[in-house]
């Protein structure tokens, strides 16, 4: 099966984060959060460049999941996909303008020192691959030693 990978974006949270609903009543999650760029010197150093502006979004359950947790300022990853829409400037003209759609969230862990909880965590369950299983059982029923996988 293929590796499903998509556009990340990392940053922090430059705004205080707002929740409003859409027109369906969906909850959406909007931050304007903030990139910094750095440019590698000859000698292995970096120099930090211009920081830069982006608007950040995201709806349902992962909205209230970031309202809840994320605050101005705090360092994250995100994984989504960028969308260009047209808005309307305070002029009335229409421009293209650019946004973040966050379908995962979090707090990037090379930034951020925080604990978890894990009180209410289901407790994991192992299961070996179908094949694996299968193998297992005939084994078992036949009476031979298991294989070593090495």
């Amino acid at each position: 099966m293929a590796l499903h990978t998509q556009e990340s974006l990392s940053g922090f949270i430059a705004s205080d984060p707002q929740l409003t609903h859409t027109e369906r009543g969906d909850a959406r999650f909007y931050a304007k959060i903030g990139q910094e760029h750095y440019r590698r010197e000859d000698d292995g150093s970096f120099t930090q460049t211009e920081t830069t502006f982006h608007d950040l979004v995201a709806f349902k359950k992962t909205a209230e999941r970031a309202h809840d947790r994320l605050a101005k300022g705090d360092k994250f990853v995100a994984e989504g996909y960028t969308r260009e829409y047209d808005r309307a400037t305070p002029e009335g003209e229409i421009v293209k303008a650019e946004e973040f759609v966050a379908k995962k969230i979090g707090h990037d862990l090379a930034r951020t020192s925080y604990e978890v909880d894990r009180t209410r965590r289901q407790p994991a369950t192992t299961q070996e691959p179908v094949g694996q299983a299968a193998d297992a059982a005939r084994r078992e029923s036949s009476g031979a030693a298991p294989a070593l996988g090495l």
